[in-house]
């Protein structure tokens, strides 16, 4: 490998150059084994957020976080395998119902998934809510049950990039969590050397989103798919709205409860919706055209899977759910069309209940959230409840109401009310 330094990589992207392959190369692993400081590595993805990289760069930039470790191989399983993969929302549930519903059309599912940070949920969060689930499981452990159940969702092992676990808990405490380079190459380095062979991307837009901007979205979406597809994944992307929260809760335990609602055949029309949507792409880049989605849901076999895949994992699906010790009721101000309820403050406001964390290291608490009882469009009367927070700490109630306050808005009554499409466009 050619010799560099770390201050000559550093200057060439502060001004602007674009990196050779052997400069990425080196870097990245010479991060990886220690040999490049924190800080130098702050300083290089602060001058790729203000300049940019090419999609050559890019991929380069992937495919060595990839070789900092091991590539999994589903290619010894009976069936084709897809994935899925959200950028994060508030009460985005949706893996939960998709992963059994793929898996009873035919299609494995190997779903590595993470924890929760800050106002998005984290899918492991919730499945911890069910009592025995476990998280962690060894390659073998998820190659068995991808044969007999056709779903795992689970964490990435240590050995998978280990070169983006450094530098993404390094963006998040230095202020370059929003370049598109290195969110395009976290993502799919990871889902790259997971081996799927098709791959959906969930990319929401909107204020509870981490894009806000539309063009912002279309531009990480485009560059998470041109990665894929040079790595040989099946890879598109949908566009969806994160301006609204998804179904009608968030937290853990209740976002469980609303998921199995789904898999019952009923739960809110909007993960209803987004459920059908993602599946049919993740069937369609497993090249399975034959079944729809929407009939293995209604019939049943999609929450037999569901029932499998938990207890596959140590985990009991009959099992009660935690529930909150405390609750408090948010009236409606006045009688009217509620118009807007914004997923940022929603988010917000289940993160200070504790269903989320501030630090990687911070517990959750199971039982805490949202539930609300309108969505925009829906007709409301002055003192009805229109959202229930839930915790175990009711000092924490002040603080969640706090984060709600211009989070909604209710219209006079008979003001016309236009719902924006849940997906926006299409990638690939």
């Amino acid at each position: 490998m050619t010799l560099h330094d770390a201050v000559e990589v550093i200057l060439a992207k502060r001004d602007g150059a674009t990196l050779s392959d052997s400069q990425i190369d080196w870097v990245i692993d010479a991060y990886t084994r220690g040999e490049v400081a924190d800080e130098q590595m702050s300083a290089l993805a602060m001058a790729i957020l203000l300049n940019g990289m090419d999609r050559a760069e890019i991929a380069r930039w992937t495919g060595a976080m990839i070789a900092s470790g091991e590539r999994m191989d589903f290619g010894s399983l009976s069936r084709p395998t897809a994935d899925k993969h959200s950028t994060g929302g508030v009460g985005d549930k949706i893996t939960l119902p998709l992963a059994p519903l793929v898996a009873a059309c035919g299609v494995a599912v190997p779903q590595l998934s993470g924890r929760g940070l800050g106002h998005t949920g984290g899918t492991l969060d919730k499945l911890e809510a069910i009592p025995g689930w476990r998280a962690a499981l060894s390659n073998d452990e998820m190659l068995a049950q991808l044969e007999s159940v056709g779903a795992v969702i689970c964490a990435a092992g240590d050995g998978l990039a280990p070169a983006d676990k450094k530098l993404y808990a390094l963006r998040d405490v230095t202020g370059t969590v929003e370049a598109i380079p290195l969110i395009a190459s976290s993502i799919m380095s990871k889902k790259i050397a997971e081996g799927t062979g098709a791959l959906v991307l969930d990319v929401k837009v909107g204020t509870g989103a981490f894009m806000k901007d539309l063009d912002k979205a279309r531009e990480l979406a485009e560059t998470m798919v041109a990665l894929g597809t040079d790595a040989g994944v099946r890879t598109v992307a949908l566009l969806t709205d994160m301006s609204t929260p998804l179904g009608l809760t968030a937290g853990n335990a209740i976002e469980v409860a609303e998921s199995v609602e789904v898999l019952a055949g009923g739960g809110p029309a909007d993960v209803v919706e987004l459920t059908l949507a993602l599946a049919r792409e993740m069937l369609a880049g497993a090249g399975v055209t034959d079944v729809d989605p929407a009939d293995v849901l209604a019939s049943g076999r999609a929450m037999d899977a569901w029932r499998a895949m938990i207890s596959a994992q140590g985990g009991d699906p009959s099992a009660k759910l935690p529930v909150a010790r405390e609750s408090h009721v948010v009236a409606a101000p006045s009688t009217g069309v509620l118009t807007r309820l914004d997923a940022m403050a929603v988010g917000l406001a289940a993160w200070r209940l504790g269903a989320g964390r501030a630090r990687k290291e911070d517990p959750v608490q199971a039982g805490a959230g949202v539930v609300w009882h309108a969505r925009p469009g829906d007709q409301v009367t002055e003192g009805q409840p229109l959202l229930t927070l839930l915790t175990d700490e009711p000092a924490r109630f002040d603080r969640a109401l706090a984060s709600l306050e211009g989070g909604y808005d209710v219209a006079p009554a008979g003001t016309p009310y236009t719902p924006t499409p849940l997906v926006l466009d299409r990638i690939g």
